[in-house]
């Protein structure tokens, strides 16, 4: 019984999936939707040649699908500010050059059906470097991200800054209530956001919609 369960929740996802990325080729994206993580990381070599720089700002998701590793191994130059290695002093030339490489892989907080991407940020790299930037933009969404509309969209950034908050050992008054109350914590994460109703004029900007759950 739980493997037809599976299969059918499986199916359902993928159709979800399929559905925005129609939707995000309608507004102008290169949209493409998968049913794996694995072939969504096929999906981002495809785009990503070997020896390009590829910006990495804060994602779960990228990291998830393994393609770090495997960027890594075609000898690209990832730049990503969550290395444990960063001294203080180099942090803001690589938050500079996640923004300025060839590509900036990335993924969302939430995404509504009809194909708005939101996302929000503590200290505004990541959602400036989604807004604009030189090199070509790629999104790996989970279907778990997906939204009907944009007032879910923009609870569902807010929820996502909770496990983030955890992830980086913050105190904040949603860690208490499970909830966000916009909070005027020095230790809040929620403080940009962006909504790209389209890509950005003139960049070239890839979804891979993923028919599974990625990141939070």
């Amino acid at each position: 019984m739980n493997d037809v369960l599976n299969a059918a929740r499986r199916k359902a996802e993928g159709i979800v999936a399929q559905a925005v990325a129609k939707a995000l080729q309608a507004k102008g994206y290169e949209a493409v939707a998968v049913g794996t993580k694995e072939e969504a990381l096929a999906e981002v070599l495809k785009l990503i040649p070997a020896g390009a720089s590829v910006g990495v700002p804060g994602t779960v998701t990228v990291r998830e699908i393994g393609a770090m590793e495997k960027l890594a191994e075609r000898g690209c130059r990832i730049s990503q500010h969550w290395s444990p290695n960063i001294k203080p002093e180099e942090r803001m030339q690589i938050l500079d050059d996640e923004n300025h490489a060839d590509y900036l892989l990335t993924s969302a907080n939430a995404i509504t059906r009809d194909g708005k991407i939101l996302n929000i940020d503590g200290n505004g790299n990541r959602v400036s470097g989604m807004a604009w930037g030189r090199g070509t933009l790629i999104f790996v969404i989970g279907v778990n991200k997906v939204v009907p509309d944009l007032e879910a969209g923009i609870a569902r950034v807010h929820a996502a800054s909770i496990p983030n908050t955890l992830r980086l050992n913050g105190n904040t008054p949603c860690l208490q209530t499970g909830h966000c109350v916009d909070c005027d914590s020095p230790a809040r994460t929620c403080r940009a956001l962006l909504i790209l109703e389209r890509p950005t004029m003139g960049r070239k900007t890839h979804v891979i919609m993923v028919g599974e759950d990625l990141g939070y």
